[in-house]
């Protein structure tokens, strides 16, 4: 166990987050595990010490008791089972039997099944390897074949020495991978594969039940019993097998048809169904879709998602004021044993008042963004002698004196301009007589 210190000491602060992601190989899982922490810490503010593992991620308090974790419940560590084993070994009837029964056998998974060639170790009776950590990084990297609650197929069974080796939908890898390599022909330019075609990339999962030293006498029933924190082969609908998966609060409000903030999109549709209507907006720099259960007069919800998460809940009722929820409900349910890390309290609701309206940043200023400043000090620009930026003033252009200018408006033609020249159509001065001089004037 690793980062115990006191809560209220200042310096340790910082280290917190790095110890609870050490592991974390994405921005996302840092993220989450910052936020539950926090969350922890939000809670816990009175208590005397927090113990961190950061191989579980599991987070401790000191004063309360109270159990909690960076990771997600649904990739935690499973409570064995108590099925009784018997001391004879398996023998080659009952194994043949018991292939039988198992093979094409269909449940319910209980947990993600992660894609890979590894696959998930179950020890009978005991625990499930890898856990925590390994087992978000091992869904992270190689893909989901299943979802929790989402049905599966045994569609192969594989029993040897000490373990049982059971493949989930198709198995997560390729047909014939040996001889996909191997080729028949004659001359090296006249050759054709023995496996011919390009198959789909598999999408099933690997579950190996391990025994200790030798492989009992069981039966389908044992069998079944022991993958029971894993795949469930009761009979069940979609819904209960969904929920069975979800804390007691969680699956209590979907079944009651209740929308949490916080909620996937997958549990809104098991708990409401498809909405009567969608719209999409953006608000500021946020996209989101807005569903909308219910038509006046009867109660009307509208449920707004970002990404794949409820992040805002309205409820309006007929001649009563909108309750709006905004709180997270449902991401510290996913990460504890079931209780909310959240205080209790009226400070998930908030009662929309007559012409409480949201602001519309088309039309609205944004809010004045936070200062350094101090109260009462003042800046050099808040100084009106320091001068004002005004318009600047471009000189007038004078006008431009065209070389036919009238001279009656007073404008005078330039030194260099040239006269015009004489119209043809017009008749032009008289031409002085041979012996008379230039500029002379006759007389009248």
């Amino acid at each position: 166990m690793i980062g115990q210190f006191p809560p209220h000491e200042t310096q340790p602060v910082p280290t917190l987050p790095a110890a609870a992601s050490a592991s974390c190989k994405n921005r996302f899982r840092r993220a989450a595990c910052g936020c539950a922490v926090a969350a922890l810490l939000a809670a816990g503010a009175a208590s005397a010490q927090i113990t961190i593992n950061s191989k579980t991620g599991t987070v401790t308090n000191g004063a309360t008791g109270q159990t909690g974790s960076t990771v997600d419940r649904r990739y935690q560590q499973i409570e064995p089972t108590h099925v009784p084993l018997a001391k004879s070994e398996l023998d080659a009837k009952t194994r043949l039997e018991l292939i039988r029964l198992l093979d094409s056998e269909q449940g319910f998974a209980m947990r993600p099944f992660p894609r890979g060639h590894k696959g998930l170790t179950l020890q009978a009776n005991g625990k499930l390897q890898p856990f925590g950590e390994g087992y978000l990084d091992m869904a992270t990297a190689e893909g989901l074949a299943a979802k929790p609650g989402d049905r599966v197929v045994l569609t192969d069974v594989k029993i040897e020495h000490a373990r049982i080796v059971f493949e989930l939908n198709g198995g997560p890898d390729l047909k014939h991978r040996l001889l996909r390599h191997i080729q028949i022909g004659v001359g090296p330019d006249v050759t054709n594969p023995v496996v011919q075609g390009n198959d789909d990339q598999p999408v099933g999962a690997r579950l190996t039940l391990s025994f200790e030293n030798h492989l009992p006498e069981l039966t389908g029933a044992e069998v079944k019993a022991l993958l029971a924190p894993l795949i469930s082969f009761d009979v069940k609908t979609p819904v209960q097998a969904f929920t069975d998966t979800l804390p007691t609060k969680l699956k209590e409000a979907i079944l009651d048809h209740h929308v949490l903030v916080g909620m996937s999109t997958d549990m809104v549709i098991f708990a409401k169904g498809q909405p009567d209507g969608k719209s999409r907006e953006v608000e500021g720099q946020m996209p989101f879709e807005e569903w909308i259960y219910g038509r006046p007069p009867q109660d009307v919800e509208f449920v707004r998602i970002n990404g794949n998460r409820v992040i805002r809940l309205e409820v309006a009722k007929m001649g009563e004021k909108p309750v709006i929820f905004t709180t997270d409900e449902v991401t510290g349910l996913l990460r504890t044993d079931g209780t909310s890390l959240e205080p209790a309290g009226d400070s998930n609701t908030r009662i929309a008042k007559e012409g409480d309206v949201e602001p519309n940043p088309d039309t609205q200023a944004p809010a004045a963004p936070p200062s350094l400043r101090q109260p009462g000090e003042k800046l050099p620009a808040d100084n009106p002698q320091t001068g004002v930026m005004r318009p600047v003033q471009f000189p007038k252009q004078k006008p431009e004196t065209l070389p036919d200018a009238n001279p009656d408006t007073g404008a005078q033609p330039p030194a260099n301009a040239q006269p015009p020249l004489p119209d043809a159509s017009q008749p032009g001065p008289p031409k002085p007589q041979p012996g008379e001089p230039e500029g002379a004037t006759l007389p009248d």
